[in-house]
């Protein structure tokens, strides 16, 4: 690796929920860098969940998000002339990624509704331990459990 590594950036905590976590959320649903419309797609899929589960859609988003979060996954590692799938711990500022691709990804793949209901559809979904974003989780850790007899690759 050359050069230094890049500074981590600190984030400002959104304007509406004064939140840090879903700020990120926030610029992981932005495109183009079109920020206000990321906001917009949020809060309004924040308002849906208010309406549809009479919660706190902060709570719903948090509880989203640790039922997405994967704790394991698998690496490629090429060992004597042969690829294994080596099950790793995955690290913190990883998981919160991840997670928030996969329920990203899993409401932009239903196609028909505005990305807010999607969004607010795939969240709630997620907090019940349902949704495509949870089966992507469960996938990975079935991977990887399926491959721990190669655990002792891993350094």
């Amino acid at each position: 690796m050359r050069g230094k590594q890049a500074p981590k950036r600190v984030i400002t905590p959104d304007p509406k929920y004064n939140n840090v976590v879903l700020a990120k959320f926030i610029n992981y649903v932005m495109r183009g860098g079109k920020k206000a419309t990321a906001q917009k797609v949020v809060y309004d899929a924040f308002a849906i969940i208010t309406e549809k589960t009479k919660q706190d859609p902060l709570d719903v988003f948090d509880k989203a998000m640790k039922n997405v979060q994967p704790t394991v996954e698998v690496k490629s590692k090429r060992v004597g002339g042969a690829n294994y799938q080596i099950p790793i711990q995955v690290r913190g500022e990883r998981r919160i990624a991840l997670g928030f691709r996969w329920v990203i990804a899993a409401a932009d793949a239903k196609k028909g509704r505005p990305m807010a209901e999607k969004l607010a559809a795939e969240l709630t979904a997620a907090s019940n331990n349902e949704g495509d974003a949870v089966k992507k989780k469960m996938d990975v850790h079935r991977q990887a459990d399926a491959n721990r007899a190669f655990a002792h690759f891993a350094r």
